[in-house]
């Protein structure tokens, strides 16, 4: 009966903090338009499809729950978290939305986890047990969600970086300057390399520098290629070497990397393949093969 009261004192406290969030979400999110405005000289990078279904009464409600309570606990540093969000793509979602979906997880899992206990009949130490690691996993569940987001878009953006490299060759040697040949690549590229230059393009119009806006780049999206791609064009530029001839060698130098990256990666297959092999492939294979003959094994000395 006390975890059904808590349960249900649970379930009470969260619908009044998110009703009364979500009447005050609209003033919200017009505050961080403003300050994306403020930062950027423009809203949306691209224009993100709204939130539909469930999402649409969801991220009002973790926006309003993680400006109250990051407003008073200061629960996480927000400005690491908006760094990793922009590597991660989120343009448009404020970081007070993750820390309200990591509220919300951290309190629906032990939730769900409670009504499932109590409704098992399940053993109170262990159900608390059960109940703190879930409201820890909860926690940590958003933020690791957009790590991974953020390494799988470095990623798609090292591996597209030689064909920008190449494109931005041909243009410049047909005459074209860096600006041009950058807003030509990004209007052609598409997928997460495509959408950071784009802003580059954007701050350029701004009235930065094409330098500048590369360097700003290279804040969102800390990645070898993009690092490296970047230092060379600014050593090009103060020292006058020949554009075009920094990009040819830079291509070929990102190929060799790739090329090492994938070769380790093939290194790495046996020992990944080890453990399926052993706990899983191996036992069902035993069994196939020694299992008709134990059977008649043990017919023979029952017999």
């Amino acid at each position: 009966m006390i975890l059904v009261l808590v349960v249900g004192l649970l379930f009470l406290g969260t619908a009044v903090a998110l009703f009364a969030r979500s009447i005050v979400a609209p003033r919200l999110r017009t505050a961080d338009t403003l300050t994306k405005i403020r930062r950027y000289g423009f809203s949306n990078v691209e224009a993100e499809a709204a939130p539909q279904g469930v999402r649409s009464f969801l991220d009002p409600a973790a926006l309003g729950l993680g400006g109250l309570f990051t407003d008073r606990l200061k629960l996480l540093d927000e400005e690491r978290l908006r760094k990793q969000m922009l590597t991660a793509g989120m343009y448009s979602t404020p970081p007070r939305t993750i820390v309200g979906y990591s509220l919300l997880c951290a309190v629906g899992f032990p939730v769900v986890w409670i009504a499932l206990a109590v409704a098992l009949g399940m053993k109170p130490a262990l159900a608390i047990i059960v109940t703190v690691l879930l409201a820890a996993a909860g926690w940590f569940t958003p933020g690791f969600a957009i790590q991974r987001r953020a390494e799988t878009r470095l990623h798609r953006i090292d591996r597209s970086m030689p064909e920008l490299i190449d494109l931005l060759v041909v243009t410049i040697e047909a005459g074209l300057s860096l600006p041009a040949a950058i807003q030509l690549a990004g209007e052609r590229l598409r997928g997460p390399l495509g959408e950071e230059l784009r802003i580059v393009i954007q701050e350029q119009r701004l009235g930065l520098t094409p330098m500048q806006g590369l360097e700003n780049m290279v804040a969102r999206v800390p990645s070898p290629a993009v690092e490296s791609f970047v230092r060379a064009m600014t050593q090009g530029q103060l020292l006058g070497v020949s554009v075009g001839q920094i990009l040819r060698s830079l291509a070929i130098e990102m190929r060799k990397r790739r090329r090492a990256h994938a070769e380790q990666q093939a290194q790495k297959a046996p020992i990944k393949m080890l453990f399926p092999l052993v706990f899983m492939i191996f036992p069902l294979l035993f069994i196939v093969l020694l299992g008709p003959a134990v059977v008649s094994l043990l017919h023979a000395l029952n017999g």
